[in-house]
């Protein structure tokens, strides 16, 4: 397969197909005489591989080394597991970060006239002012 083909058969786009050989994620394409890259099946699999992990939000750094233990036949089922609850707890952190921004915006928006004024509690609080970030109408 040539990248175009890789990359409707993979959802990854060419430009990340590069990227990822650029940065040794997966190894450079072979090349056919007039220097176009070629795809082979197991291309094909670690493209979807990574595709898979980062879709599950793990970092490139992450998804090298689950790539890394795939790869290693002799693995331990319980490296990749280690790594797997350590994303989780990541993923964990960032509800709870999120779901600060949310309650955060909800406040600003509440107090928030939302009318022709101009004075707005979401613009003072982006801008530093503290006057409605915590309940001061």
């Amino acid at each position: 397969m040539n990248i175009g083909q890789a990359s409707t058969a993979t959802g990854v786009s060419a430009k990340m197909i590069r990227y990822y050989e650029s940065i040794g994620l997966i190894e450079p394409a072979g090349r056919t005489q007039s220097n176009y890259r070629v795809y082979g099946a197991d291309d094909i699999h670690e493209l979807r591989f990574i595709k898979r992990a980062r879709t599950l939000g793990f970092s490139v750094e992450e998804t090298a080394q689950l790539l890394a233990l795939w790869r290693d036949k002799t693995r331990a089922s319980a490296d990749v597991k280690r790594v797997a609850l350590a994303h989780v707890a990541e993923l964990q952190t960032k509800i709870i970060e999120l779901e600060g921004m949310v309650q955060t915006l909800k406040h600003l928006a509440d107090c928030c006239g939302g009318n022709e004024r101009p004075n707005c509690p979401i613009l003072e609080d982006l801008a530093g002012a503290t006057t409605h970030a915590k309940g001061h109408h």
